[in-house]
């Protein structure tokens, strides 16, 4: 019904930059919010950043200033652009997407996740 599409994960230096994109198809009537969580190995999935249908965003403490979230609406993306990246910056990072449907239906989405690693 939902399908989300993500790419930009990669091994990366410290101070490096990465891209991730997510990229939402299918029945969808709008999107009322578009994110990215990350899950660290040991710790608990946690917010990095999202982005809502009227372009308010929230970051997690630890990115902000280094991470920058942004949305094409009418292509139904969003991209989080990293920079300065830590090691700690470590983790799977899982698209999110809060989805008004066709049938009008509410629905949240999660992609499959893709692999962030920082290392020298």
């Amino acid at each position: 019904q939902v399908q989300l599409v993500e790419s930009g994960g990669g091994l990366v230096q410290p101070g490096g930059s990465l891209r991730l994109s997510c990229a939402a198809s299918g029945s969808i009537f709008s999107i009322n919010a578009m994110g990215w969580h990350r899950q660290a190995p040991g710790k608990q999935r946690e917010l990095v950043a999202y982005i809502t249908s009227g372009g308010s965003t929230n970051y997690a403490d630890s990115v902000r200033g280094r991470f920058t979230i942004s949305r094409e609406n009418a292509k139904n993306t969003v991209t989080l652009q990293m920079s300065s990246l830590k090691p700690e910056d470590t983790a799977v990072y899982y698209c999110h997407v809060y989805i008004r449907l066709e049938s009008g239906g509410l629905g949240g989405y999660w992609g499959q996740g893709t692999q962030v690693t920082v290392s020298a």
